[in-house]
């Protein structure tokens, strides 16, 4: 009999979820779409600022981990229980969570106890602000050599960080960090709410 996910150790989960990419595929963004409406349908229209489609599955061409990442920026006067309760009545599990003014709570769904779904999800819930993946996510989609060479990077990675996704983020993170400078520089204050 095969363990339920909580009861795995996280080196038991990266074993059964390795680091895999794929090509771009069209149709992330009507995944996104599809989970969009759902996340509309769930959740109080007052609790939800901003929606986006974020991550390397959001940049057409790009090199991804067939992953669709939302960003869902909420008021900061949302009541957190309940919604992380409604989600979870959704089908979505609890990632991570980071309770107190900088509130970082990570959903996903997709993720059995036999390994991937079909179709994989990670819902970033946040307070609405001037985030960092968004400014990146557009830098890449305007700079195509940049998206390029970003890819080139993951792949390199992947090869070395399989079954560590923290080691594979990590290593990615001064490369990301570089260009969301960049994005900032040239974007001005965008996202500033």
């Amino acid at each position: 009999m095969r363990k339920e996910l909580s009861e795995m150790t996280l080196e038991e989960l990266w074993e059964l979820f390795p680091i895999i990419l794929n090509e771009h595929n069209t149709i992330y963004k009507q995944w996104y779409e599809i989970e969009k409406k759902r996340l509309l349908g769930c959740i109080d229209a007052r609790d939800i600022v901003r929606i986006n489609h974020i991550g390397s599955s959001a940049v057409k061409g790009l090199i991804a981990k067939p992953t669709i990442d939302i960003l869902l920026e909420i008021n900061n006067k949302s009541n957190i229980q309940e919604l992380a309760h409604t989600l979870q009545y959704y089908g979505w599990i609890v990632m991570s969570e980071v309770k107190g003014p900088s509130m970082r709570m990570v959903f996903n769904k997709g993720y059995t106890k036999d390994g991937f779904a079909e179709k994989v999800y990670h819902l970033h819930v946040r307070y609405y602000d001037n985030w960092d993946e968004l400014y990146f996510r557009d830098y890449l989609i305007a700079h195509k050599e940049v998206a390029k060479e970003y890819g080139n990077l993951k792949l390199r990675l992947m090869e070395k960080y399989k079954h560590n996704r923290d080691g594979y983020t990590q290593a990615k993170s001064e490369f990301i960090l570089k260009y969301t400078v960049k994005a900032k520089n040239e974007y001005g204050n965008k996202y500033k709410p």
